[in-house]
């Protein structure tokens, strides 16, 4: 087994559906520059309320990839 050095990247994520709507797309925005993105972990949970509903989430994720050599 190959020893691997971690980047941790900070994200925050929205979305009008779901936690897991904006935890995808922050995730799928970063895959789009970031290569080898391995894990990610929950640290934060906020939303949005508009007349008496929520009306949008919010949700900082952190994600780990490797450097490459």
């Amino acid at each position: 087994m190959s020893n691997h050095v971690y980047k941790n990247l900070e994200l925050t994520g929205t979305s009008t559906k779901s936690i897991d709507d904006a935890v995808r797309g922050a995730i799928a925005k970063a895959s789009k520059t970031l290569r080898n993105i391995h894990w990610f972990e929950v640290t934060e949970t906020r939303g949005h309320v508009a007349d008496g509903k929520v009306a949008h989430w919010q949700v900082t994720i952190k994600v780990g990839f490797t450097l490459e050599d």
